[in-house]
């Protein structure tokens, strides 16, 4: 798949300030995604690789559900993929799984997110993918650069509308396929997998059952700990190995000290081998730390990242100065480069678009405590991140607007109340899961959990190489959602 450079004239002005400046007090809230993130690509090349298997459609999308002003009924065209080749049909009221894209391209979900094909053939299943609104080749207003060009056009990118275009996709696609008595079973990971609980929850009509991997629902408005992420990212890599937890730790206070030096910065640039020489000591920090919290989140199995780390930096002889040891820890990682560090950057649209859906809506405050952590402290502080999204948007964040909308607080009280047919499965290495559910709510509303997953893992392509624990926690989810749908056909005859 090709991943060509794009200029930065490609992207708005608003943009260029977050991504050409370095800031002291803005908090990077960590991506959520399935899979590692993708370029600003030519759609059009990328499609043109999409197995034979999927067929590629685009629906006129309303740009605004919620109003009814004349501008709210301009349309996009959003994109769907269908693959028809499991599907038993209508008139045997056969199933539907769809996929929810999320803060990336589709083209990537189409083949590494298994969990659909890998299980349609038993449920003789349609599989329909939708892309997110601003992602991929489903922009409005014409163009990326229009769309992403000010406050005003960013401002129908949330995840009210997005799950809102999901339901009139679903229902279009089943009025298309005249098949209304299939059931359809939502499926997502990390954010697409908040968006399936949250849509099952808001369009019970639409959707019989929801599977919501990795999706840390609980992680907004103080429900969970600031420092939850990070903590567990710590404790994977002290399960791992504790030199190089200790060694890890001791490192940032190392730093410190050769940047105060008169030519520290040059020295930690060749020590590192930086791609361009750093321009702060932050720089630094800031790419270990995403090595780090990627490794963990990411730590999946056969190669579990952590453990290549740590290999690194307790593999290098025992005369290697601390910051020679986590350089080896960066070589074992990224494999042999020419530089590191700094390389030249492509923009990604996750990049983009995640920045404004954090500093709108999607408020997770994440931070760093003292004595529980790898990391050196960085408490969340949410006047500085406002005030930060502020000078970038001209728009204040809503912190408190997604349980405000969707719940959360006494989420199981509520949940059990009223909601159900959702699973939540998390993997217990994942940072995420702190801040997903861990615990049954009711019958139908379950916890999924394995200690040794990480983020999304149950969803990907299964592999011969995958471990019991895993082919078990699949094997769960496939049987909750049997019962889903054999408890629905009996209704559908009970009340014909």
């Amino acid at each position: 798949m090709n991943s060509p450079m794009v200029s930065l004239q490609c992207i708005p002005f608003v943009f260029l300030i977050f991504l050409t400046s370095v800031s002291a007090t803005l908090v990077n809230i960590p991506r959520l995604s399935p899979i590692r993130g993708t370029f600003l690509q030519d759609s059009e090349t990328v499609s043109a690789s999409i197995s034979e298997d999927f067929q590629t459609f685009y629906y006129d999308q309303t740009l605004d559900h919620f109003n009814y002003r004349p501008e709210s009924y301009t349309t996009f065209k959003q994109r769907y993929v269908i693959n028809f080749k499991y599907w038993g049909g209508a008139t045997s009221h056969a199933p539907i799984f769809v996929y929810f894209g999320a803060e990336e391209p589709l083209d990537d979900d189409l083949f590494n997110i298994g969990f659909l094909p890998d299980n349609a053939l038993q449920f003789k299943a349609l599989i329909v993918y939708i892309e997110h609104r601003y992602y991929g080749q489903s922009v409005p207003f014409g163009s990326r650069e229009e769309a992403l060009g000010n406050s005003s056009t960013l401002g129908y990118f949330n995840s009210a509308q997005a799950i809102a275009d999901y339901a009139e996709i679903i229902l279009h696609v089943k009025k298309k396929l005249r098949a209304k008595h299939s059931p359809v079973i939502v499926i997502g990971g990390s954010y697409g997998g908040m968006l399936a609980s949250w849509f099952r929850l808001k369009y019970p009509h639409v959707a019989l059952g929801a599977l919501a991997s990795s999706a840390p629902i609980l992680y907004f408005d103080d429900i969970t700990p600031q420092n939850g992420y990070f903590s567990i990212v710590t404790k994977d890599f002290r399960e791992v190995s504790q030199t190089c937890y200790q060694t890890i730790r001791k490192s940032w206070s190392e730093i410190d000290k050769v940047a105060s030096k008169r030519n520290g910065l040059s020295i930690l640039s060749k020590e590192f081998k930086t791609c361009n020489p750093l321009s702060t000591s932050s720089e630094l920090k800031d790419y270990l730390d995403t090595m780090y919290s990627g490794a963990a989140q990411y730590n999946h199995p056969p190669d579990y990242p952590v453990t290549i780390v740590c290999g690194g930096i307790d593999g290098a002889p025992s005369n290697t100065s601390i910051l020679g040891k986590i350089f080896a820890g960066v070589v074992a990682y990224r494999g042999i480069r020419s530089c590191y560090v700094n390389p030249p950057r492509n923009i990604s649209e996750t990049s983009v678009g995640w920045r404004w859906q954090t500093c709108s809506e999607m408020v997770m405050p994440i931070g760093i405590g003292r004595n529980d952590s790898m990391f050196p402290p960085a408490p969340f502080n949410l006047h500085e991140f406002s005030s930060e999204c502020k000078s970038l948007y001209g728009v204040m964040p809503q912190p408190h607007w997604v349980t405000t909308y969707y719940g959360g607080q006494d989420l199981k009280l509520t949940l059990h109340r009223f909601g159900s047919n959702i699973i939540f499965s998390n993997g217990l290495r994942d940072p995420y899961s702190t801040g997903g559910v861990l615990e049954n709510i009711s019958e139908s509303i379950v916890a999924v959990s394995t200690v040794k997953g990480s983020h999304c893992l149950d969803i990907l392509v299964a592999n011969p190489s995958d471990p019991q624990w895993l082919v078990m926690q699949r094997k769960t989810e496939v049987k909750i959602i049997e019962k889903w749908i054999a408890k629905y056909h009996h209704d559908l005859l009970a009340f014909k």
